[in-house]
């Protein structure tokens, strides 16, 4: 990987992970006046708006002219794969703890390098295998105080993971037919189309008497959702252009990480007490945290350390 694409690569994924750690604070705001559902459609919404402006202004909306069959079906495919990703984690949520969710769905980079792999012929060496084995002890280690599994009935906990296994196949199956698409179509134009996709789809389940009722702080957290939506996307868009699929689902699973560090500064800082306390985390969930960023140093650095 020539250095430049490198740099580019981890300035796209960096603001993507970043996006999608801070986003959980601002959803956990939502939750008071207003649906998921709803909110998903608000976020598509601005996405949208904004993506066609962008899209027009650098001249590419003309590319959809040029695709063929296959390329719609890909993109129809993209699309859906992305809401049911949206709608079946939102559903877990009925049957596990957040906590539980979360650890569940971090098999889905573990997918998307192993698709990789398997579709784009990447190459996953033995160490790089050890690193991922090695991430996923670590995330065990950080998670374990928040598992709290007893407080679910044993066939509730199975249909829990199992809707969570099917967000997270949903969520790396859009992943890698996104990157296939990417030397027929740009990620911004991919993204428009999911977008306004999503918006004919959630429609009919959208309540829209919330909106009236929404007031200027409201109205910032949907906004700042919707912004985030928008840069988190498009930045994992652009990072698979520069980055194997195995580097970038490495990265990936820092999400948790950042999300667990952001909500313990916003406890620390008194904002929103509410809805957010401090977490006590033991001595293996400390162990967890340097054991998954040190995988995933070795799975970006072990590929550059080879070709030298």
């Amino acid at each position: 990987m020539h250095s430049y694409n490198f740099k580019l690569g981890l300035l796209f994924i960096s603001i993507a992970v970043s996006s999608w750690g801070i986003l959980p604070i601002a959803l956990k705001l939502t939750s008071g006046f207003i649906d998921p559902v709803s909110l998903t459609w608000l976020r598509f919404l601005v996405a949208f708006v904004v993506s066609v402006f962008l899209q027009k202004l650098a001249g590419n909306l003309e590319q959809f002219k040029r695709l063929g069959k296959r390329q719609w079906c890909s993109l129809l495919l993209v699309a859906l794969l992305l809401i049911i990703n949206y709608v079946s984690f939102v559903q877990s949520l009925d049957y596990l703890a957040p906590g539980s969710a979360q650890l569940s769905f971090q098999t889905a980079p573990f997918l998307l390098a192993f698709g990789g792999v398997l579709f784009f012929k990447e190459r996953l060496g033995a160490l790089q295998l050890m690193c991922f084995a090695t991430l996923a002890l670590g995330m065990l280690l950080f998670f374990h105080p928040l598992l709290n599994l007893a407080d679910s009935s044993p066939g509730d906990i199975w249909l829990g993971v199992m809707i969570i296994q099917f967000s997270a196949v949903s969520w790396s199956c859009y992943a890698l037919l996104q990157r296939s698409l990417i030397q027929h179509i740009t990620p911004g134009n991919i993204l428009l189309f999911v977008y306004g996709f999503g918006l004919l789809a959630m429609s009919p389940f959208t309540d829209f008497s919330h909106l009236p009722s929404l007031n200027y702080s409201d109205w910032l957290v949907v906004m700042f959702c919707a912004v985030n939506t928008l840069v988190a996307y498009g930045c994992f868009a652009q990072s698979m252009k520069y980055w194997p699929t195995i580097q970038v689902g490495a990265m990936i699973a820092l999400t948790p990480l950042i999300s667990f560090l952001s909500t313990e500064l916003v406890a620390f800082m008194g904002w929103w007490p509410n809805h957010f306390t401090a977490a006590s985390l033991d001595l293996l969930a400390i162990l967890g945290i340097f054991v998954v960023v040190a995988s995933v140093f070795g799975v970006q650095l072990l590929p550059m350390y080879r070709r030298r």
